[in-house]
């Protein structure tokens, strides 16, 4: 295996490790949306609001909630491709920190995937 090899993969390795960190990070804004727009819906019915307001209130909460689970596949498709290419650089025994962070990133998917099914 070349240096160039070498160089691309740890490329392609940042660059699936920052989709992943990205994703988890989309993923956790969107739970947080979540939870907002359902504390705002409740608020609003105890409050009595307006019918059409809550409705589009309902409406905004519905269309947060759409967004979860498209999100969460993402990001376990981005967790194994950078799985993939992982277990490859370390086959080859590569080093460097890129690989460091990559483990980093999958222990904190894999906790969040947890949490999530906890």
């Amino acid at each position: 295996m070349g240096n160039k090899f070498d160089m691309a993969t740890l490329r392609n390795l940042k660059i699936k490790t920052a989709t992943c960190k990205r994703i988890l990070k989309e993923l956790q804004s969107y739970e947080k949306e979540v939870d907002r727009e359902a504390a705002k819906t409740a608020d609003m019915k105890e409050k009595g609001a307006d019918p059409y307001d809550l409705k589009q209130q309902e409406n905004v909460l519905a269309e947060s909630r759409m967004m979860i689970p498209d999100c969460h596949k993402r990001l376990e498709a981005s967790l194994a491709d950078l799985k993939g290419i992982l277990a490859e650089i370390k086959e080859s025994n590569q080093q460097g920190v890129e690989i460091e962070e990559a483990d980093t990133i999958i222990a904190q998917v894999e906790a969040f995937f947890q949490a999530a099914d906890a």
